[in-house]
């Protein structure tokens, strides 16, 4: 079996829609990417949690709200699973994730990817009025969230009484269509909790932000914690988020990524992340599979206003690792 690759949508949290100024042209925008993905050999789409674009402090800029643009990109396309990278615990009291997730499961007949982390960033969470905790807080509310979300997945009569979070018999029907139970992305690399949490709920991890010597590290860890709990390691899809655009080999960049760049500069873009041939980038993925790495997940910039590197990266580099 082939490597799976999965694609962000560019729902706007990386000011990837900022070149367009309607906002239904936007939302067309994304669902062009997501429908072009799904016409291809492309396994997912994936979005972010988050309310407020990334640059910090952050510009005005159009977000599409992660959940909701799930279900409905679920309608909007066929066969690609969706996926959240990652779901936000501290946005979403944990019993209503597990009923929003169960719900969408269905919606997309059994395609979901459900992510789930910790939090991070803090002025989103202020802006917004959520309180922002102190890291053990933080981590304690994720730990015993990711718990009742597994028990409302897999339990007719759950309960849970902890210090942050309890449930008394919710009823959470459907539970879902995919079995046993739709399945569980963690995303974070912490060591004592995150991983552990992997290595006792989730069926997906994602970590080590493309970087080999720290996925080599934090595998390792998982692999301990899985040990420790009798669970299989090799059960569990390991992934890591790559930014890239292939160009065509002894293409001039300047002129190949002109339609992709918008505002950015040259010299801006070829630092976003792997500007390269095809051929280079699939070398550098092949360095992210040889540290462990199960699945790949590509952030292409600019994909909104150019489908090209999208459609060269399904044609030239998926297929190497079929």
């Amino acid at each position: 079996m082939g490597v799976p690759f999965g694609v962000f949508a560019p729902q706007g949290w990386r000011m990837d829609l900022v070149e367009i100024a309607d906002p239904v042209d936007q939302w067309e925008a994304m669902t062009a990417v997501a429908k072009a993905a799904d016409a291809g050999p492309w396994d997912s789409i994936w979005l972010y949690d988050h309310f407020h674009p990334v640059p910090q402090p952050p510009e005005p800029a159009t977000v599409f709200e992660c959940w909701t643009t799930t279900a409905a990109l679920a309608r909007d396309t066929q066969r690609v699973n969706i996926g959240q990278m990652v779901g936000c615990n501290g946005y979403r009291n944990p019993s209503l994730y597990a009923k929003m997730s169960s719900t969408v499961d269905v919606v997309s007949r059994g395609r979901l990817y459900a992510g789930i982390g910790a939090g991070w960033y803090e002025h989103e969470w202020r802006a917004y009025g959520y309180q922002w905790p102190e890291l053990r807080d933080r981590m304690g509310s994720f730990r015993e969230g990711v718990e009742i979300i597994y028990k409302m997945w897999t339990e007719d009569e759950p309960v849970f009484s902890g210090k942050y979070h309890s449930i008394d018999k919710p009823i959470n029907l459907p539970k879902g269509v995919r079995k046993p139970h739709p399945m569980l992305w963690i995303g974070g690399g912490g060591e004592q909790i995150t991983l552990k949490l992997v290595a006792k709920f989730g069926d997906a991890c994602n970590v080590g932000f493309g970087q080999p010597d720290l996925i080599r590290h934090k595998l390792g860890v998982l692999r301990k914690h899985c040990d420790a709990l009798g669970r299989d390691y090799d059960e569990i899809v390991k992934s890591t988020n790559i930014t890239a655009f292939p160009l065509e080999k002894g293409v001039d960049p300047e002129k190949a990524t002109a339609k992709a760049r918008g505002r950015k500069s040259t010299a801006e873009f070829l630092e976003s992340g792997i500007v390269a041939s095809s051929e280079e980038i699939g070398d550098q993925i092949q360095t992210l599979l040889d540290a462990g790495i199960t699945y790949i997940i590509v952030y292409i910039p600019g994909v909104a206003y150019d489908h090209e590197p999208l459609q060269r990266f399904a044609e030239e580099i998926i297929p190497r690792f079929g």
